[in-house]
Formats: C-alpha cells, sequence, structure tokens
C-alpha cells in the first residue's frame, strides 16, 4: 500500500462549502517537506538501533566493547582502558568500566577534564582523558578575591562624592544611607557565595549564576542589562578621573569654567571644570583605554595590583590628614575634629544645586534622601569582582565566600568611620562647596589624592571596559540569541567586537559629561543585577532540590528574600521613572530572548519549581472523581493506527487540529501516542527516536501535547497496556481519539475489524469516552471558517460529553459561525412534545444555545413505506446485507467442517440473525435521517453504539459502514459512567 492510498490530508481553504476540495498526504507534501529539515531522525522499525543516533548529548570516554558471550570462542569481553592498553577488566560483572575510567575524577586519577558548556539539544560532547595539562597560575582569597572586590568597591564616589553627601544628608542620615546601601550589598554577598559554593563556575559571573538558576531567559536579560551597568559605568569612571585632573590642573581646561554662587549674601565664588571639558577629554581618555584593552587582558593583569597601592595610599594620607588638620588649615571652612560642627552637621541639609551638584539657590536640582540612594550606591558594588576570576582561584567554594564578604564588611566599616570623621571636620558649606575635600585635607599634600584617585579610577574603567565585553561574549557564546553571533569568540581569544561596541557605549555615556545623571543608571542595572542573585538564591533555597547543596552555610531563603526586597525599594527610592525603564528593559530582552531564542535545558531553578508545583497540584487533585465544574477534557490520541503515512510525517496532519478543538483557549493536554510492533529490547532505540521525531512534530503543528511510544507484540495488547497505565491520578487521559478505518474494505485488511472493536471495548471496560473521527482527511484546520450547523444526533446519556464537544468548536474560529441543532429520537409521536420541552429547557439550564429538533421512530417506518430512502443508503444496505450473510455462512461452514460452534476472531460467537438484521436496519434509518436533516451540516455528532457482546466483529464494522455511509464529517461519541457537565454554578 502506497501513500497516495491513505485519506489522511491537509485541506486546501475552501472558497464556499460546497466547492470544497481535498488532497491526500503524498511524500512531496508541502508540511511533509517542511517537516524533512526539523526531522530528528528516521523512526523506520525496520533499521537496527546502530543506524540511529539520538540527538541527546553523548559522552564519549575512551573505548568500550559491546558486552556478552563472544559468538566463536564464547570468551568474555575484554575492556579497553581509557589511559592504557586493553586489559581485563574486574568489575566486568557490572557491564562498565571502572569508576575512575568512566568518570575520569581528578582525586583519583589527577587528570583534567574540561567541563561541558551548557547542554544544548543535538550537542555531542566528547571528554578526552589524557595527560594534565599545566596549571594556570591561580590566585588565593586575598588576591583572588578581597584585592578585586576592594579595588573595585572603593572609586570615585569616596573622593569626590562622599564628603558632599554627608554635607548633604548630615551625619544621621549619612549613616543610614550607608547602612541601608550597605546591608543590602551584605545580604547580595550571602546569596552569591551560597550559589557560587553549589558548584563549579564558569565564564560570565551573575550571568552565569542567574541564568542557570532562574533559567537562560532571564538570565540573558538581567546579564545583558549587567554588561550595559559596566559599560557605563565605565564612564563614570572615566568622567570621574578627567574631573580630578580638571580640578588638580585648571589650566588644562579648553573650555571656560562654570561659576556659580553658593551664598547669594557672600557670593562665594565656586569653579567647576566645563561640560565641554569633560567630553573632550573624556573622549580621549577612553580611547586610549580602549588601545590598552586591544592590547590583552594579560597586560591588564599584570599593571591591575599597581592601581591599587595608590589607591590604599591615598586613603591612608586622607585619614592621617583628618587628625593633623586645624580650624581653617589647610583652607577656609576646616575646623578640624570639633564636637561642636559634628552637632551642626548632625541633621540634613537638603537644597538645591545645579546639574553638576554645586549648590545654588536657583538650581534646578533638589537633592533628597532617595535621590542620594541612587548617587552613593555604586560606591558599594563591584561585589562581582572575584565571582568573575573564578577561573583564576585555588578554591572558589572558600575563597569566594570569604573574600567577598570581608570587602563588603571593611568597606562598610570604612564608609561609616568617615562619615564621622568628615561630619566632625568642616563646616556643612565646606562640605557642599569643596568636592575635592579628600585632597586638601590630605597629608602631606594634595597632589597625592589627585594621583591616587586618577590611578583608581583609569584602574576602575580598565576593569570595566574589559569586564563588560568579556561579559558580552559569554552571553554570545551560550548560542542563545543569534543577533548576538557577531560578538562570539573562541576560547583564549580577545572580544575585540564586544569590545568596540563597549567603547561606543562609554563613549556616548561620556558626551553627557554629568557624573550625577550617570550614576542613577548604573544604580538601575546593578541593582537588578542584585536582585537576580538574591532570587535565585530564593528559589533554591525555597525549594532545596536534591542537588541544592552549597558548601556555605550560612544562608536562608528569607535573607535573600529581604535582601531581594532592598534591592527593588532602592531602585523606586532612587527613581521610580529610572525603575520603570529598567525593568521594561529587562522584560523586554526576557520576551524577546522567549521569542526568539533557542536555550537548551540549564536544570534551572524555574523546572524544580514547575516539578514540585506539579506534584503538589497532583496530591491536591486526589484520586477522587474531578467535579464536573472542574472536568477538562484529556485526550489520548491514536497517531497512526490504520494504513500508512509518509515517513516523514508520524501523526495525521489533521489529529493535532482536532485535538486543539477539543480544548477552550488552549487550556487542557493531549497525549499523542503511537504503537511499533516488535520486541521491547530490540525497538527500544527506534521507540526513542520515534517519540522525539512525533514531539517535534506536534511542535511543528503548535499542539500542546505529548508524546510517547510503546513496543508491543501487537496493536490490541499496545492499546490494553497504555489504557490501564497512562496518566497519573487525576490526570489520566479521559477521552480516547481516533479515525475510522474508513480504508479497512478497501484494502482488504481483515485484522482491522477484530482490533477497533477490542480498542472500543479496553476503553468502555477501562471506562474511558471514545471520539472516533470520520471523514478526518475533510477535518478543518484554524484558518478554514466552517458555515452551516453542528447537528447532535442525542440518542442515549453520556453525560452531556457530546453537548460539551460541541461548545468547544464553537469557541474555535473555524466553527464560531456555526449553529447548534441537537437531534433527540422518540418511539412515539406522543412524546416528541414532551421530550423537545424537556431538553430545551436542560440546554437553557446548561447555558447553551441549540435548536431542539425531535425525530420520531414513525416517521422512520414511514419514510420506508414510502419509499422514501435515499438511493445510495439502499444500496449499501443492501450490500451490507449481501456481505454479512455470506460471512455468516463461512462461519456456518467451518465450524460444520471443524466440527466446533461458530467461531469468529478465534472465540466462539452467538448470531441471531433476527438481530444481525434489526441492527443494519437501525443503522439505515439513522444515516438516512442524517443524510435527510444534515447533509450539509458542517460537522455531525451522534452517539457511538457499543460493540454487541458474542457478536463477530466483522458485523460490527458492517453496522458502523452503513452508519457512516455518505456523511462527509462526523464524530461517534461514547461517554463514560459519570457527567462532565453540570446545571449548578
Amino acid at each position: 500500500m502506497d501513500n497516495g492510498d491513505i485519506e489522511s490530508a491537509e485541506e486546501e481553504f475552501p472558497g464556499r462549502i460546497g466547492a470544497r476540495k481535498y488532497r491526500p498526504v503524498v511524500a512531496n507534501d508541502r508540511a511533509v517537506l517542511q517537516m524533512s529539515s526539523i526531522d530528528p531522525g528516521s523512526s523506520s522499525s525496520s533499521s537496527s538501533s546502530g543506524d540511529h543516533q539520538a540527538s541527546l548529548q553523548k559522552i564519549k570516554v575512551g573505548k568500550q566493547d559491546n558486552m556478552g558471550a563472544d559468538s566463536n570462542g564464547g570468551s568474555l569481553p575484554v575492556h579497553e582502558q581509557a589511559n592504557g592498553p586493553p586489559g581485563e577488566s574486574k568489575l566486568e560483572l557490572f557491564g562498565f568500566d571502572s569508576l575512575v575510567n568512566i568518570l575520569g575524577l581528578k582525586s583519583m586519577t589527577g587528570e583534567q577534564i574540561p567541563a561541558p558548556s551548557s547542554p544544548r539539544d543535538g550537542d555531542d560532547v566528547s571528554i578526552t582523558l589524557g595527560r594534565p595539562k599545566p596549571a594556570d597560575l591561580k590566585f588565593g582569597t586575598l588576591m583572588g578575591v578581597f584585592v578585586p572586590c576592594l579595588q573595585n568597591i572603593l572609586g570615585i564616589i569616596y573622593y569626590i562624592r562622599f564628603s558632599w553627601i554627608v554635607g548633604m544628608a548630615g551625619i544621621g542620615e549619612s549613616l543610614l544611607l550607608v547602612s541601608f546601601c550597605g546591608l543590602c550589598t551584605f545580604l547580595t554577598g550571602i546569596s552569591l557565595s551560597a550559589i557560587a559554593t553549589n558548584g563549579a563556575m564558569k565564564g560570565g559571573g551573575p550571568y552565569y549564576l542567574i541564568g542557570r538558576a532562574l533559567g537562560p531567559e532571564v538570565g540573558v536579560s538581567i546579564g545583558l542589562c549587567f554588561f550595559l551597568g559596566n559599560a557605563i559605568a565605565g564612564a563614570l569612571y572615566v568622567l570621574g578621573a578627567v574631573e580630578t585632573f580638571l580640578k588638580a590642573v585648571p589650566a588644562a581646561g579648553i573650555f571656560r569654567e562654570t561659576v556659580t554662587n553658593v551664598n547669594v549674601t557672600t557670593f562665594e565664588r565656586v569653579e567647576s571644570p566645563s561640560p565641554h571639558d569633560l567630553q573632550v577629554y573624556g573622549i580621549i581618555v577612553t580611547i586610549v583605554l580602549c588601545f590598552i584593552v586591544f592590547g590583552g587582558v594579560k597586560m591588564i593583569n599584570r599593571v591591575a595590583p599597581a592601581f591599587l597601592i595608590p589607591v590604599l595610599f591615598s586613603l591612608f594620607c586622607i585619614f592621617i590628614g583628618v587628625f593633623l588638620t586645624r580650624k581653617d588649615h589647610p583652607a577656609v571652612g576646616i575646623t578640624g575634629l570639633s564636637l561642636d560642627t559634628f552637632k551642626d552637621n548632625w541633621s540634613p541639609g537638603y537644597q538645591n544645586t545645579n546639574e553638576a551638584g554645586v549648590p545654588d539657590p536657583e538650581g534646578s536640582v533638589y537633592w533628597n534622601f532617595n535621590a542620594l540612594v541612587g548617587l552613593f550606591f555604586p560606591a558599594v558594588t563591584g561585589i562581582m569582582a572575584g565571582s568573575n576570576r573564578s577561573a583564576s582561584l585555588k578554591d572558589t567554594q572558600r575563597s569566594i565566600p570569604i573574600g567577598t564578604l570581608s570587602a563588603t564588611l571593611t568597606t562598610t566599616v570604612m564608609y561609616l568611620v568617615s562619615v564621622f570623621l568628615f561630619g566632625a571636620l568642616a563646616t556643612r558649606k565646606k562640605l557642599l562647596a569643596d568636592r575635592l575635600l579628600t585632597a586638601k585635607i590630605a597629608w602631606p599634600f594634595p597632589a597625592i589624592v589627585y594621583v591616587g584617585i586618577i590611578l583608581s579610577t583609569l584602574g576602575a574603567a580598565l576593569q570595566s571596559l574589559t569586564g563588560a565585553p568579556r561579559l558580552l561574549a559569554a552571553i554570545a557564546n551560550d548560542d542563545i540569541l543569534p543577533i548576538l553571533n557577531y560578538f562570539k569568540v573562541a576560547d583564549g581569544n580577545e572580544p575585540y567586537i564586544a569590545t568596540l561596541f563597549t567603547a561606543f557605549i562609554c563613549i556616548g555615556c561620556v558626551v553627557i559629561g554629568n557624573l550625577d545623571l550617570i550614576t542613577p543608571t548604573i544604580t538601575m542595572f546593578f541593582l537588578l543585577c542584585y536582585c537576580g542573585v538574591n532570587l535565585s538564591c530564593f528559589l533554591l533555597d525555597l525549594l532545596d532540590a536534591p542537588s541544592w547543596r552549597p558548601r556555605w552555610k550560612f544562608h536562608h531563603w528569607s535573607l535573600s528574600l529581604l535582601g531581594a526586597s532592598l534591592c527593588i525599594v532602592i531602585m523606586f527610592l532612587i527613581s521610580w521613572a529610572f525603575t520603570i525603564v529598567s525593568l521594561a528593559l529587562a522584560s523586554l530582552i526576557y520576551y524577546y530572548v522567549s521569542l526568539k531564542g533557542k536555550a537548551g535545558d540549564w536544570g534551572d531553578g524555574f523546572k524544580s519549581a514547575y516539578f514540585q508545583l506539579a506534584l503538589r497540584s497532583l496530591r491536591s487533585l486526589g484520586a477522587n472523581q474531578v467535579h464536573p465544574k472542574n472536568w477538562y477534557p484529556i485526550p489520548l490520541v491514536f497517531c497512526r493506527p490504520w494504513g500508512k503515512l509518509p515517513e516523514n510525517v508520524p501523526c495525521h496532519p489533521k489529529l493535532a487540529d482536532f485535538a486543539n478543538c477539543m480544548k477552550k483557549k488552549g487550556r487542557g493536554m493531549s497525549i499523542f501516542f503511537s504503537i511499533l510492533d516488535g520486541d521491547y529490547h530490540e525497538c527500544a532505540e527506534d521507540a526513542k527516536t520515534a517519540c522525539k521525531q512525533l514531539a517535534t512534530y506536534l511542535d511543528y503543528k503548535r499542539c500542546e501535547g505529548v508524546a510517547e511510544i510503546v513496543v508491543a507484540p501487537s496493536m490490541s495488547e499496545g492499546f490494553r497496556g497504555i489504557v490501564q497505565t497512562m496518566g497519573l491520578g487525576n490526570l489520566k487521559p479521559n477521552i480516547v481519539v481516533m479515525r475510522y478505518p474508513e480504508i479497512w474494505r478497501r484494502e482488504n485488511l481483515t485484522e482491522i475489524p477484530a482490533t477497533f472493536v477490542g480498542i472500543i471495548n479496553d476503553c468502555i471496560v477501562a471506562n474511558k469516552a471514545v471520539v472516533i473521527v470520520k471523514g478526518l482527511d475533510e477535518w478543518p484546520n484554524e484558518y478554514q471558517r466552517q458555515y452551516g450547523s453542528i447537528d447532535l444526533y442525542w440518542i442515549v446519556r453520556d453525560g452531556g460529553l457530546m453537548l460539551l464537544l460541541s461548545q468547544l468548536l464553537l469557541t474555535k474560529e473555524s466553527f464560531e459561525s456555526c449553529k447548534i441543532q441537537v437531534f433527540c429520537i422518540a418511539e412515539e409521536d406522543t412524546d416528541a412534545e414532551a421530550l423537545k420541552a424537556d431538553v430545551k429547557k436542560f440546554l437553557y439550564d446548561l447555558r447553551m444555545q441549540a435548536e431542539v429538533i425531535v425525530v420520531t421512530m414513525k416517521s422512520w417506518d414511514s419514510q420506508s413505506e414510502g419509499g422514501s430512502q435515499p438511493d445510495d443508503s439502499m444500496e449499501a444496505f443492501t450490500g451490507a446485507q449481501q456481505r454479512v450473510a455470506t460471512y455468516l455462512a463461512e462461519m456456518k461452514a467451518a465450524a460444520e467442517k471443524n466440527g466446533t460452534p461458530l467461531m469468529a476472531d478465534g472465540k466462539p460467537v452467538v448470531v441471531n440473525e433476527q438481530q444481525v438484521e434489526k441492527f443494519l436496519y437501525t443503522t439505515l434509518k439513522l444515516n438516512s435521517t442524517i443524510l435527510r436533516y444534515s447533509r450539509m451540516a458542517a460537522v455531525v455528532l451522534v452517539s457511538l453504539p457499543p460493540p454487541p457482546v458474542n457478536h463477530p466483529a466483522y458485523f460490527y464494522m458492517e453496522y458502523m459502514d452503513l452508519l457512516v455511509e455518505n456523511v462527509q464529517r462526523l464524530l461517534m461519541v461514547r461517554g463514560y459512567r459519570r457527567d462532565v457537565v453540570t446545571l449548578f454554578t
């Protein structure tokens, strides 16, 4: 039987109902050709399992012979060791090489095994065992984590803004400000320590941690925001260095300085660098730094410790100078450490300033606590510096927690001490007017602080321009967003394109030329990243999956939740507008990644949350029957039971369309299954390949469903096993959906009747509803609008399943223009009106709009007596009678010859010829009624009669063939022993 004989097809869009055109599915069909490009592999059962390679990740370690006795000599297999010549395996009984050879444990073999990248479907990862490579230089806690974090935390804000912040907020609120921001970063450090000690870390820093905890979508969205924060931070450090240089050397200014009157009564003049000077020098410095970055990270790492020495020395000089100052020395307004000054500066002194931060009564910027949070928070960032260098650490499990938290506590204590010292050192006017007060009081001369500021800010800028491109390259290398493919780099290469892109962003921010406008933007991006780290730890801690075993034990989900809440609160305190913009940007990236991304399964926390939520929901459903108000159809769709489909199409194309019609607004679950005939041990690999092929096809058809492939000796045994075991609790499938085997007589497939009847009987025994689709090839897809009516021939009580299916069809665009007609069968004319009234009242209480039509059996007899039966129906009836008589005569002849009772399908049967004639006559009348009233209906639903007991399956197929004769599109529905609709709210 070739593929053209099967009656399964996609439909051409009809212009009108009477002009429908259909064609069978063939091998060169457009849908088939499109599926060929996404087909994961052949599912033919005739090919051996060695010909199929499942697109799951494979890890190859050495070589290993197949286990089993040798066919020639019966000798036991010899395993080839991963590192040496073939030898006898001592663990041959277990069928594997030793644990050392399989896993390559470093503690046992001393071999270095590169960790595989993030798992992707279809990746083929090879692990090669060999001699260990020379180990690179590794850093400990001090130089690997503490010093980098300290260098990134201590920066421009402390030198040229901290004394100004103390003067504006006062000592009291400055202490609150430092404690508030320090608590946020300390809690984030605890969360970071927990996540970082839960396994090996790769490149990408917080992006890697968040992505593996919250999923690639969240990881990429927050990672890109963190990249922007680092790129903009580079501009912050560049502007800080340039402003310090222009303050130290005013003659270097190209443009005229800005002059502001601090107090209108004294007319004290305060000069600040021109914004144009900041822009020009900032662009030049950024370009020079970019050339240094292009020289490579090795050169930067060699000079990085030298940048910290001037910072520490300048801090030492500042603290020495604080204790050496005295009244009006070294400048007017400095009082030395004075209790009176401390009292005067305790309360806040918020006021207006110009855009450069210089106090101005007519200034356009008014400062308050919220604005100062945005200005100061960059001074406590930089706690991710250690985690970014995890690959260079000797012991990440120990160094990251101790080094990060130590740097956080050290800088927070230093900030708190500095608040007391600066608040008692100078008047408020001096604190606000002289933003380089740290240089004025430094011992022995201010140039030390100027040099320290410039070198520290340039070092921090170098770190930003070095780290941000590598973060972007790490995101691009994960191959999640195709648009980032331009920034991919091979291992060991410099990310030149990402560096140019980072420099472009940095120069754009430098052109703004305003330090106080840039810092809130950085704050938002860093807070978003810290919030992601806290939420990651919160989720992992709350779920407490078996894989969550961090070495850092001092953590709790409540602390992580508090840290995330503080991050959100600080964001809104700074600026609700900036917060909304940053969240919107992250949401847009998240949506774009969800839409265009191709990330694999990273084992993130959301997957664990979904799993636990599913388990909890399943337990809450219990084993009792679901109330009719909460009943959902869960179809068990038989993909290809009859005939043959093209090899690249594992499921009839219209079955997916029909399964979607059984869901309201896409809600519900469908299980698509197929049965492979054969032995499980021989066909297991074919079944896996076919299952993946079916799942891929369902995704292609945009059908939400689960694919299952079962291997069984026969279709009947396979279905009997599926109908008993498929599903869990109340999530077991409740409706079996399959197509009607219209080809059985044409193809002379004599085994189909017994299989078909057996499946229906199995469904009845298992208490499953049955929906059999006749005319599946003509079932409309979502773009083919139908007109006319949906006709229900409601003959037996089915719990309202037929009514519910008609309502579900109306929710689809294909059938929304149709109306419902309910046909009821009455035995007497006197019962017709009462039956019609009862059905109308019943439908009204069910909130269903339908027209009720009652057909009496007397009208059937009048049609027969008047000869009004359609010619094609009578011809089918006569043919069925003849075939039944012939089959019965053959059974009697075989029974008489063998001396046995009547046998059919290997079982004894009892044939009542009058009952057979009655069944044929009943199906004839019902078919005639359908053709009379519903010939132009969009779809007809009719009650499915159960197979009569002890009747041959062949007879039942004759009844069914006569029932569906000349009906274009028919659903035969049989409910089960429960109601699926209810009259009550």
